[in-house]
């Protein structure tokens, strides 16, 4: 088992928290990880630039101009590419599929290697609890400047049912909140401090520590 030193939000220790090994005490791969977090933000990506065929765009119809005695070259319609206002020929399209395919075995693997890497560097912190009542911003900013997260990057791991944390951190820069039952490696990368709540992390524990 791996351990972490568990904070209560006056910034006084309040012991260690236990931690599976399994998430939290395996050798990391940054290929694996590298992997995890190039099939995330392509599954992520959406088909926003779309070009019109000729069969697509307007006008046409009808022959510009009789076939032949005219000086001029062939043409049939106006909706042809190599006329303006016709079709694109290679254009992209947004029926295009940018998803790429990760096995959950190999996903929630990459998730433990970034996990065990936040807490190998110091960079996991675990506080007892982090319910307020009031919601307010100020409240959860006093509670962070006495943490080891002071003034980070830190990304907050709260159980789904506490809305009060993640209302109380948005007007506080570089600090943001996710779910425990939605983490990912993409945001657990992207922030530099991890504050994980002592019944967030025993959920990590039971939900992400399955074959």
């Amino acid at each position: 088992m791996a351990s972490v030193t568990l904070y209560k939000i006056d910034g006084s220790q309040q012991g260690t928290l236990e931690l599976p090994s399994a998430l939290f005490d395996v050798k990391v791969e940054p290929a694996l990880v590298h992997e995890a977090v190039v099939a995330q933000n392509a599954n992520a990506r959406a088909s926003i630039a779309h070009t019109k065929t000729r069969g697509e765009v307007r006008g046409g119809g009808r022959k510009p101009w009789k076939q032949k005695g005219t000086g001029r070259a062939r043409h049939g319609s106006r909706r042809s590419p190599i006329w303006s206002g016709g079709g694109i020929t290679f254009g992209p399209r947004n029926i295009r599929n940018f998803s790429l395919k990760m096995n959950r075995k190999a996903r929630r693997k990459a998730l433990a290697m970034v996990l065990t890497d936040k807490l190998a560097s110091e960079r996991f912190v675990a506080v007892e609890t982090l319910s307020l009542e009031d919601a307010k911003t100020k409240t959860l900013a006093s509670i962070l400047a006495k943490l080891p997260v002071s003034a980070k990057k830190t990304l907050i791991v709260t159980m789904p049912e506490n809305k009060s944390v993640s209302l109380a951190a948005k007007n506080i820069p570089a600090v943001e909140t996710i779910p425990a039952n939605a983490l990912n490696v993409v945001d657990l990368l992207r922030y530099e401090y991890l504050l994980v709540t002592k019944d967030a992390a025993e959920f990590i524990g039971q939900h992400y520590n399955r074959a």
